[in-house]
């Protein structure tokens, strides 16, 4: 059995060698420099000490060296208004398809709701908690269970209304010669999605809807198939930041998640090179 690493927070050079190509270069002011900015790799750290912990950020230990929280909030603001963890994670992916480590003959999705303890953007009463404030992640990932998009919408919206914002939101996956790869030949689905007009949305994209059916006994056999989707799910979850949505700006909630992606993919990754 492998060993969990003590600090994943610690960023290695072979990740950093693939986040410092994307981050925006830093303008610098000659006439009022004010102080040296803090070194990106450490104020990297930083946020995922919070990620994985799901500490405050007033609460981030100074005695790290990461910097203050409001250094590393900035940061995780500006760069994923840059698009810095969407490219990252189409990096990966695209390493990922070139190590055949990605199977887009079908696509799974499902969705999972998380408590809004602070309400804001992307929030709902939620109908399976009481009606308090809460947000679902919608996720969709290939067959082996490798994220290829992640959506944060409010806890009393339908699982349907994010069966297409889904499969738009697959990037084009490149790692291979000829077109970049952005449709699976299927996509799996529980009986949330059952729609016939939105199957007929799915047919007309060229994708093959493979959906349970409302009404019929369980035990259609789809679940040898969709279990992947819940492994991806509670991946995510297993970060201490994504179990709970704290965050009142939903930007900075769906970077958390934008980046919990790319760290599933980079473990992937990893597991493929050795």
């Amino acid at each position: 059995m492998r060993k969990r690493d003590p600090q994943p927070w610690l960023v290695d050079d072979e990740l950093w060698a693939r986040i410092e190509p994307l981050l925006p270069v830093r303008q610098w002011r000659h006439r009022h420099p004010g102080r040296r900015a803090l070194d990106d790799r450490k104020v990297m750290c930083g946020i995922l000490f919070v990620l994985y912990t799901g500490i405050r950020w007033e609460w981030l230990p100074a005695e790290l060296g990461f910097g203050s929280g409001m250094t590393c909030w900035r940061r995780l603001r500006d760069w994923n208004n840059a698009g810095v963890w969407q490219r990252l994670h189409e990096v990966l992916l695209a390493e990922l398809r070139a190590a055949d480590r990605l199977d887009m003959s079908r696509a799974v999705i499902d969705s999972s709701h998380i408590r809004a303890l602070k309400g804001g953007p992307k929030t709902g009463r939620s109908p399976v908690d009481r009606g308090r404030p809460g947000s679902k992640h919608h996720v969709i990932c290939d067959a082996t269970g490798v994220p290829l998009a992640v959506t944060l919408t409010g806890g009393n919206r339908n699982d349907i209304t994010q069966l297409l914002p889904l499969l738009a939101a697959i990037p084009p996956i490149r790692g291979k010669r000829g077109r970049p790869r952005q449709r699976p030949r299927e996509v799996y689905a529980d009986r949330g999605y059952d729609h016939d007009c939105y199957r007929r949305q799915v047919w007309a994209k060229g994708i093959k809807p493979v959906i349970a059916r409302r009404g019929t006994e369980h035990g259609s056999g789809l679940g040898t198939k969709r279990w992947v989707v819940e492994q991806t799910i509670a991946l995510l979850h297993w970060f201490g930041r994504l179990r709970i949505r704290w965050e009142i700006r939903d930007d900075i909630h769906e970077a958390f998640l934008k980046l919990a992606c790319s760290l599933i993919c980079w473990r992937r990754l990893r597991t493929a090179f050795r």
